[in-house]
């Protein structure tokens, strides 16, 4: 099956450093031929190579505004994050108005159907006792994380839909029987702020399709938001402090209020946690919040402002909204009862990192010990993999050679180098060496000899 990747490549700008390969938490990053090259069958759209970049050659690929006029009716679906892209001073009401200025027939904010989920997610945890802990499907970058580089860990994943898919899905239904449209008629545009959930969307987990149509950064959308701020009357804000929550680190396990939890952020941390999981050393925790971007979806790379301050500035704005009706009457006013979300099923999706045949990958294996045993271990990235390793791996399956590696080259060109002057050293033995002193003085010789022809002459 083809994965749609949203991280991508711009070669030009890319000068072949090693930056993207040593922050990237799956190998799926290679320099060859002075350009960095993704490896999408290992490539989980975390957008740590993004984040790392100098040179700014690797971007997310997501659509644009201009997508409005392919649909009959619009809505906008900000995530939670976005309202900690503001000053403290402003609302989720203005915030939603500035967005519907750009365009849009309707907005409606994911932290409402992060309530749901949070709901949801509480009874799932109470009713399923195994295994444990179980970890929140939430972050797409950390699910694609787990099914490929921790595959026996997918059980342990809640399977459960995402805020944004579960509010795109009851938006349409809504938009659908107020407006007359048909279901496809309406156009959902999520606002990102990270490049696994645009990932998320063109290529959903759990084989369910999804309902959100268009995804776009708010990186792109930034500046016209700010200057029509102050210009548009507020929207009325349909969440809650608790879902707003979600934006940052913590905000999903304070709003499903489940006590025996574990919050990790960062993809490396959450790699050291799932590691953990592995050994079997975290059985007696019952829930993991975990989101690859530092400091939660905050910190995602197509938000503007800088993560600590924006988690600060969506800390004040949840301490400071008035508390509103509880969520089961919220849904009464929109005609609902209540709202199921949906199942999804996550397989795991391991690398093939030697061979499928097993007696193949075990000689190759073996031949990847043999390499580790003559190399320096120094994982210095300059042969263009991540790690000694990976290096060797990528050798073990043809993609690589072992003088890519600088140190392996520095002994071979010493080696020729020595073979080279003990080869001058070495005179074949048909050839007399006495004529070949001759040749090797013979204009010195011709010299002398006219010098002592001069003098006898004289």
């Amino acid at each position: 099956m083809d994965y749609f990747h949203s991280v991508r490549l711009d070669r030009e700008k890319c000068k072949g450093c090693v930056n993207c390969i040593k922050r990237c938490p799956v190998e799926a990053i290679r320099v060859r031929h002075g350009k960095a090259e993704i490896m999408e069958d290992r490539c989980i759209d975390c957008g740590e190579c993004i984040r790392a970049c100098p040179n700014h050659a690797k971007y997310a690929e997501r659509d644009t505004i201009h997508d409005l006029t392919d649909f009959a009716y619009t809505v906008a679906l900000p995530a939670p994050s976005l309202y900690g892209q503001f000053r403290d001073n402003v609302g989720p009401g203005r915030v939603l108005a500035a967005i519907r200025s750009l365009g849009f027939d309707d907005v409606w904010e994911v932290a409402f159907g992060a309530e749901i989920v949070s709901q949801a997610t509480r009874e799932y945890v109470e009713n399923n006792r195994n295994p444990r802990p179980l970890i929140s499907s939430a972050c797409p970058a950390v699910v694609r994380l787990i099914q490929v580089r921790f595959p026996s860990l997918v059980d342990h994943v809640i399977p459960l839909e995402s805020p944004m898919q579960v509010t795109a899905s009851l938006v349409r239904r809504l938009k659908a029987k107020e407006t007359g449209l048909g279901l496809r008629e309406i156009g959902i545009f999520f606002f990102s702020p990270c490049p696994a959930k645009v990932t998320a969307v063109k290529s959903p987990v759990g084989g369910l399709r999804s309902e959100v149509d268009r995804v776009l950064g708010l990186t792109d959308l930034y500046g016209d938001l700010l200057r029509n701020m102050r210009q548009e009357r507020p929207c009325l804000a349909r969440a809650d402090g608790s879902g707003i929550g979600w934006g940052s680190s913590g905000g999903e396990q304070a709003a499903s209020g489940i006590e025996n939890s574990l919050i990790v952020d960062g993809i490396h941390n959450v790699i050291s946690v799932l590691e953990e999981i592995e050994l079997g050393r975290l059985g007696d925790i019952d829930f993991i919040e975990a989101q690859a971007c530092p400091g939660g979806c905050v910190g995602g790379i197509l938000n503007v402002n800088n993560r600590f301050v924006a988690g600060v500035c969506l800390q004040h704005l949840v301490r400071d909204l008035p508390k509103s009706s509880s969520l089961a009457e919220r849904l009464r006013q929109l005609g609902l009862e209540q709202v199921e979300v949906p199942s999804i099923v996550v397989e795991p999706r391991p690398i093939v990192r030697l061979d499928r045949d097993l007696k193949k990958a075990m000689q190759k294996l073996q031949h990847v010990n043999e390499l580790m045993e003559r190399f320096p271990g120094l994982d210095c990235g300059s042969c263009g993999a991540p790690t000694c390793r990976a290096l060797a791996e990528d050798i073990a399956v043809g993609k690589a050679t072992e003088t890519d590696c600088i140190f392996k080259l520095r002994e071979r060109i010493m080696g020729l180098a020595l073979d080279t002057y003990n080869l001058a050293q070495v005179v074949p033995p048909a050839m007399d060496t006495r004529g070949i002193n001759k040749v090797g003085g013979g204009k010195k010789g011709a010299a002398d000899t006219s010098g002592t022809d001069s003098g006898a002459k004289t």
